[in-house]
């Protein structure tokens, strides 16, 4: 990825921030096919005034260009939002990342940081330190970002599809209900970079899985978005992370809802919260269900131990069209992964195995 080198970030603008802290040091590990973390780049501290390892495949955007690209951040080129700040549409040459004129030249989206979010600046720098350094097939490539006095931004590539949240969850002709087969593929390619996450090239727990950041190209391929809360692994002879609660309700672990004890199995629970809205259609947490099917998990746990009720609660957009077994499969796969003791879940590698078994299944039922 080139060399890389620390910068201290001289701004006077750095707002003290309740969010998470990010540690000690930030490793780096060699290439592999399916993911890895820039070699070039030695450990540094990114906890006290703040900083950022700048490696030279990541480009320094102004904000005067990335204001020309989004159009001066035109309402109509929103295209989502978050507690980070809002996301626009905008275009770039391909070569000189200069800024083009709309529908020429390279798509990208750009999140621009609200001065007044409670998340902020330290999500921020988090972004970029660890996007800045890993790569894998199923992560959304970061292209740059922009800091500049008060201005706080990051560059993406575009994914046209969106987020599986909204094409789970919302109806009408953006979004036509994802089939059986697709909703495997989607869930195995989220799986692959959480493994890959959590081996020891990466070393990171990445602390807010949801539907929301899982990001979908044209082809739905599934890209895993915003590190904003992610961590390192424990260190040494520690088994977890303690750290302060913070994340989305209704996908966190009960362990680190209960002390704040993070581990790559809070990953992994969070992941079957994901999966059990896969099969189900629902939301974790949805008022307008009855308040007993209010909480997903709670709801659809008992469902989950039976061939005879897992299927009562598969998303009826379905109509039928799936392998019985691979439904039955993954029930047993969500139930795994949301273990009330996190030593009663699979690790992510266990977890990709058994997708790759639905999905091997899907593929022979298309056949014959």
């Amino acid at each position: 990825m080139g060399n890389c080198c620390v910068a201290k970030i001289t701004s006077s603008w750095i707002p003290s921030l309740s969010s998470s802290n990010l540690s000690e040091e930030s490793g780096c590990g060699s290439d592999s096919s399916t993911g890895w973390v820039s070699d070039s780049c030695l450990p540094v501290s990114m906890r006290g005034e703040g900083e950022i390892l700048q490696c030279t495949n990541l480009r320094s955007f102004t904000f005067e260009e990335l204001k020309t690209a989004t159009r001066n951040f035109q309402p109509d080129s929103v295209v989502g939002e978050g507690g980070f700040g809002l996301v626009f549409k905008g275009w770039i040459d391909p070569q000189t990342f200069a800024p083009a004129k709309p529908g020429t030249g390279t798509v990208i989206a750009v999140k621009k940081l609200k001065q007044e979010g409670f998340q902020g600046h330290k999500e921020w720098l988090a972004e970029v330190n660890y996007l800045g350094q890993l790569s894998h097939p199923n992560l959304v490539k970061l292209i740059g970002y922009c800091l500049e006095d008060e201005h706080r931004l990051l560059v993406y590539e575009f994914m046209p599809r969106g987020s599986l949240e909204n094409h789970l969850f919302k109806r009408g002709s953006s979004y036509q209900p994802l089939s059986w087969d697709l909703r495997i593929k989607i869930a195995l390619e989220a799986g692959k970079v959480l493994a890959f996450l959590h081996s020891d090239k990466a070393h990171v727990i990445y602390r807010d899985f949801k539907t929301s950041n899982v990001l979908l190209d044209l082809n739905y391929n599934a890209k895993l978005s915003d590190f904003g809360l992610a961590k390192d692994g424990p260190a040494g002879d520690d088994s977890f992370v303690f750290t302060r609660i913070i994340g989305t309700y209704g996908y966190a672990a009960p362990e680190y809802l209960a002390y704040g004890w993070l581990t790559t199995k809070s990953d992994v629970y969070s992941f079957g919260v994901v999966l059990l809205e896969i099969l189900t259609g629902r939301r974790s947490l949805d008022n307008n269900q009855p308040v007993a099917e209010y909480n997903l998990v709670e709801w659809a746990r008992p469902h989950l131990k039976s061939k005879k009720k897992v299927f009562k609660i598969l998303d009826p957009q379905f109509s039928g069209r799936y392998s019985r077994r691979g439904v039955f499969m993954a029930a047993k796969l969500a139930l795994r992964c949301l273990s009330k003791e996190a030593n009663g879940r699979p690790d992510m590698h266990q977890v990709v195995s058994v997708l790759e078994k639905i999905q091997n299944l899907n593929h022979a039922r298309r056949k014959s």
